[in-house]
């Protein structure tokens, strides 16, 4: 059976139960913390990491056997921190290689590279298999899935080159992408265009943050290429209403799309990016309960069976997790 990889080490795929497939324990700005660690937010270690194993239990206790972390570099990866809590909580924690960018690339790669001042082969792409195959930095926790981003500004030189770097490690390893995407501007399908031409099985790839638009025509042609749609912001209703992401599922499955979906919040247990107490007065509803209590229901309501849940909670996701050797 296909294995799956995981902060504890490997599972089987059918083994993955209800899955929320982009989650955060943690969105964390390293240097920040490390030089203003009262800014927005006080941190403290064993508080935060007590709180985190708090929220994924009750997030155990909806019924999640898995959830699915896409934080990497960009967004605060640090995986020694992420087993402590995964000691302490039953739930399997699946996390990933790339790097989060809507511009350039990190410093450390704009002069060493393909044609650039030290013309060497794409390092990103040994770096991203290593992750995969060896594991991250020394932990022995290897990376299930790949991650990259294309936002608002588009195909940027740098943005191009991660995802292609994404790409070529996703063709020699087999494992999925996930790709952050701003729908409003079509960014999936350029994505999908990208990757494509990089040789990736688009049927391995979800396209992030789908659900945050309510253009059906838009949405069915990133599933009808292959990929998985991302309604996973579930809780964001600043972004779109509640409503509008409960109907537009609704509406998916009643076209024959609940194969082509998977649900989550992209909820963090802490992020630095705002100020905890207007974060919540904000969005309270963005937490790893959400689908679980409100949104499975809602959608019930609408007449999404059980079985159409199980597709894109179960199904899904153990399909997208199955490479083939």
């Amino acid at each position: 059976m296909a294995q799956v990889q995981t902060v504890r080490g490997s599972v089987d795929a059918a083994t993955l139960g209800p899955t929320l497939m982009h989650e955060h324990v943690f969105v964390l700005g390293e240097e920040m913390r490390q030089n203003y660690g009262n800014y927005p937010n006080h941190w403290d270690e064993d508080a935060r990491v007590a709180d985190a194993v708090a929220k994924l239990t009750e997030c155990k206790g909806r019924g999640i056997d898995t959830i699915v972390d896409p934080t990497v570099i960009g967004l605060g990866r640090y995986i020694p921190r992420i087993q402590r809590i995964n000691e302490q909580v039953d739930i399997n924690i699946v996390v990933a290689t790339g790097i989060y960018t809507y511009n350039d690339v990190p410093f450390q790669f704009h002069y060493t590279g393909p044609g650039l001042l030290f013309d060497v082969a794409e390092p990103m792409v040994e770096m991203f298999v290593t992750d995969i195959r060896d594991g991250i930095a020394g932990t022995g926790v290897k990376a299930a899935f790949l991650k990259c981003a294309i936002e608002e500004q588009g195909l940027t030189p740098g943005v191009e080159r991660v995802m292609r770097a994404v790409g070529q490690a996703h063709v020699e390893t087999g494992v999925p992408i996930t790709v952050h995407t701003n729908p409003h501007t079509e960014s999936g399908l350029v994505a999908q265009k990208v990757l494509a031409s990089e040789g990736v099985d688009l049927t391995k790839v979800v396209i992030g943050h789908s659900g945050d638009s309510t253009d059906l025509d838009y949405l069915c042609r990133i599933a009808d290429a292959g990929s998985y749609l991302g309604m996973d912001r579930f809780g964001l209703d600043v972004l779109l209403p509640f409503e509008n992401r409960v109907d537009t599922v609704a509406e998916l499955v009643r076209r024959g799309y609940a194969e082509r979906m998977v649900l989550a919040h992209d909820a963090a247990c802490f992020i630095d990016w705002f100020e905890e107490g207007a974060k919540a007065a904000a969005v309270p509803n963005w937490n790893f309960t959400h689908i679980s209590d409100d949104v499975i229901p809602a959608l019930a309501l609408r007449g999404v069976t059980e079985q159409q849940v199980a597709t894109m909670m179960v199904d899904n996701p153990r399909r997208y997790f199955e490479v083939t050797p």
